[in-house]
């Protein structure tokens, strides 16, 4: 069975409530998934007064060491000027390990994310994502041109090739929509199935 990790980090839930599409189109192919969460690094103040959201059904990732157990990653995490959040960046900066194994070679890799504006950065986020993912030499999955949620112009949504996302609005109040949350379950489909056919 392919084994799949929803890996993210998520300060409102818009990212969490992603995270679970993603990991529900993984499992509609019937692939093994896991949602993990990487650890909160903001000072305890600063999280409370960011009113952050930190009630959540997903335990952390236990070490980095985990990531090598699956056939694909794919990390979820918001927009801080327009890249990954610390948060999410020093999980990754602690993989050096892996790499040095290449431990994640050939494996699959994906991200997605959510920003506050239609121009908030999501595409240069997903790019920091990415990088990290190639750099490990993983076989990167974006959300194609097979999701028709690209097509429709009627309303704002997130969603580029590049990755699943949605638009959080300026003060966190605009939930993902359905197009966004398809987006997302398209892309953890395409990943699992990908990441089967290399399994194989």
């Amino acid at each position: 069975m392919t084994k799949v990790l929803v890996l993210y980090y998520s300060s409102y839930g818009h990212i969490e409530k992603l995270a679970d599409a993603v990991a529900e189109g993984a499992r509609g192919v019937g692939a093994e998934v896991d949602i993990r969460r990487v650890a909160e690094t903001a000072p305890a103040a600063v999280v409370e007064a960011a009113h952050f959201k930190t009630d959540t059904a997903h335990a952390e990732i236990e070490s980095p060491d985990a990531l090598a157990d699956y056939d694909a990653v794919i990390v979820g995490a918001p927009t801080r000027f327009g890249r990954m959040p610390s948060q999410m960046a020093a999980f990754w900066d602690t993989t050096g390990p892996l790499w040095f194994k290449g431990a994640l070679a050939g494996k699959v890799g994906a991200a997605f994310t959510s920003t506050a504006t239609q121009h908030g950065g999501q595409e240069t986020t997903l790019f920091s994502i990415i990088t990290n993912l190639m750099h490990h030499g993983m076989v990167i999955v974006g959300l194609d041109y097979g999701f028709e949620g690209h097509a429709g112009a009627g309303e704002a949504h997130g969603a580029t090739p590049y990755g699943a996302s949605t638009i959080a609005g300026s003060d966190g109040q605009r939930q993902p929509s359905d197009v966004e949350l398809d987006g997302a379950r398209y892309q953890g489909r395409r990943v699992a199935e990908v990441a089967g056919k290399l399994k194989g």
